[in-house]
């Protein structure tokens, strides 16, 4: 039976930058949490591959806010990957890890799932989970992402998007992400549930 249970980890900055669009995950995953409350605890400080952290502890969802910068947020995943299997004595099969992030290809407040495999589209935080974390290395797992858009500016150069990303939400980008997110990414992550509770239905032994 599939008993499905999962890693949730959105990706961000932390201060002074945590309030910035880049940090789209983190708030998507708040909203997530009012969304589910009371089932879903609110957010408190813990710590994850031995760096404290902001997470919700559920008996369906971990979800954990990367408390590293965004680009070099890969090998603490991999170690709050491997430590979560160890410590709960699960197979990767057991556990699924999702993958929440901005995206500035998408409209502001757009979710889509994302395959694990999927471009970065130039997202330093996915490249640097896809340099530290590789399927080939836990057969069975089952891992994808979840994008949050967040618009792009008009101008494309590299310092103008680098602006967009790291200035702080308005008003309005704040509002969009606390209000409609959490329900889109909760029906991403019951669509993921269908499909992997199918998948495992396929390759399960019979009984």
């Amino acid at each position: 039976m599939f008993n499905p249970r999962f890693l949730i980890v959105s990706l961000g900055n932390q201060a002074p930058y945590y309030e910035c669009l880049h940090s789209a995950g983190h708030f998507a995953l708040a909203s997530l949490q009012r969304l589910l409350h009371p089932s879903q605890p609110p957010f408190t400080t813990e710590r994850y591959g031995r760096k404290a952290c902001l997470a919700s502890t559920g008996h369906t969802y971990t979800m954990l806010q990367s408390p590293t910068q965004m680009n070099i947020s890969g090998p603490w995943l991999a170690k709050t990957w491997r430590e979560m299997l160890e410590n709960h004595r699960l197979k990767p099969s057991e556990l699924s890890l999702v993958l929440v992030h901005d995206d500035l290809e998408e409209e502001l407040g757009r979710v889509r799932i994302r395959k694990w495999k999927a471009s970065h589209r130039g997202h330093n935080g996915v490249k640097s989970v896809n340099t530290s974390l590789k399927p080939a290395d836990f057969p069975g797992a089952r891992w994808s992402r979840i994008s949050i858009g967040i618009g792009r500016p008009e101008a494309r150069d590299h310092m103008s998007v680098s602006d967009y990303v790291l200035k702080k939400m308005t008003r309005y980008q704040r509002d969009v992400i606390d209000s409609q997110v959490g329900p889109r990414v909760l029906h991403c992550l019951r669509e993921l549930q269908e499909e992997w509770e199918e998948d495992y239905d396929k390759t399960a032994p019979n009984p």
